[in-house]
């Protein structure tokens, strides 16, 4: 069995033994080194070229996202960010600087340990191992070159095949607050549809990713709360660690807000929204399973064709892990796949036909 290498950067000695012992308790990764702060990263990953880098964000001499910036121009190399909840906002500028994953450390108060995070840990290295760092790079460009680009104007493209589009529903994983960065800062504020979210993530983050995007996008985006109403030119983002759904009432759509519980293998999950989308909206419902891990989302997207809605996948060309939109693909309910550079556009123009229907 081959051994994947991994180096740990954190400027705790507790936490640097405490990372190292959860990912070596997997018999497939073995820890070939630590390092103290970004400098000392930097000599460790040239020395022993890891396969994975765990990596805390505030050090001294050179913080996490120096050395992220220095890592993706020269050696890329999947990382998987440990953050503490009061930190999420710093997770998602690491994600735009090319990590592909994070992972919440244990609040304090809680728990005296990180200990409980092994299994998420473990998972998350296996999910990023493989991936194609050239994609990330992709992503991490497209995100630059979305800070000054215009947004898609609907009026400006052909009117879709499809009806008028009431509800977008996306779903994402790994990869995906890159990738949804990238759709909703291309989409323009008066979006004739609303848009809901499914984007795996741990309780505590949503709320802060949904302000950082809201800050950067010309559409109103937030945190999803039970009573919220769906409509043209919003975004709700399912709040982590909860599921999200969405039901037709008299006045329009309103979301709501459900715990999720132990047994749950994926949260928020993307088939409870994409289905409660195909019951509420019918032939109205758009859904679009972006990158990610597992079949999430494959089974949502077949309620949407089932009744009558379309359904969009991101293309293998630029999925960072192309297990979901693969999933859905094979279902067959995929009405186009197509790279996430175009899939702004797409939605654009097939929400343009609902101009002025509501």
């Amino acid at each position: 069995m081959r051994k994947y290498k991994a180096l740990v950067v954190d400027d705790s000695a507790y936490n640097r033994a405490t990372i190292a012992r959860m990912l070596e308790s997997d018999e497939a990764i073995t820890v070939v080194g630590s390092a103290v702060d970004g400098v000392d990263a930097i000599a460790k990953t040239v020395r022993f070229a890891p396969d994975v880098i765990t990596l805390d964000l505030e050090m001294p001499n050179m913080d996490g996202f120096t050395f992220l910036r220095w890592l993706m121009k020269e050696r890329p190399t999947p990382v998987i960010v440990l953050s503490s909840r009061s930190d999420n906002r710093s997770v998602f500028r690491a994600m735009e600087l090319g990590a592909v994953e994070f992972l919440a450390k244990p609040e304090p108060r809680i728990s005296p340990s990180i200990e409980r995070v092994r299994e998420d840990l473990v998972d998350k290295v296996h999910a990023v191992l493989n991936l194609e760092m050239e994609k990330v790079r992709s992503s991490v460009d497209l995100l630059a070159q979305k800070q000054n680009a215009p947004v898609v104007r609907k009026e400006d493209e052909a009117r879709s095949e499809q009806g008028p589009v009431e509800v977008v529903a996306i779903a994402a994983s790994t990869g995906g607050p890159q990738a949804l960065q990238a759709i909703l800062t291309a989409l323009p504020g008066d979006l004739s549809a609303g848009v809901v979210i499914a984007q795996h993530m741990p309780a505590g983050f949503t709320r802060s990713f949904a302000e950082r995007l809201n800050k950067l996008a010309a559409l109103m985006v937030r945190e999803a709360a039970a009573g919220d109403r769906v409509e043209p030119g919003t975004v709700l983002i399912a709040p982590g660690g909860a599921h999200l759904t969405v039901q037709r009432e008299t006045g329009g759509i309103s979301a709501d807000v459900h715990a999720a519980v132990q047994t749950d293998k994926y949260v928020p999950s993307a088939d409870r929204l994409l289905h409660s989308v195909a019951e509420a909206c019918g032939p109205a419902a758009l859904g679009v399973v972006l990158t990610g891990m597992g079949r999430d989302g494959a089974v949502g997207a077949v309620a949407i064709k089932n009744r009558g809605g379309h359904c969009l996948a991101e293309s293998q060309e630029s999925a960072v892990v192309f297990g979901m939109p693969k999933e859905a693909m094979k279902t067959g309910a995929i009405d186009k796949s197509l790279p996430l550079h175009k899939m702004a556009e797409e939605i654009a123009r097939r929400c343009s036909a609902s101009k002025g229907i509501h």
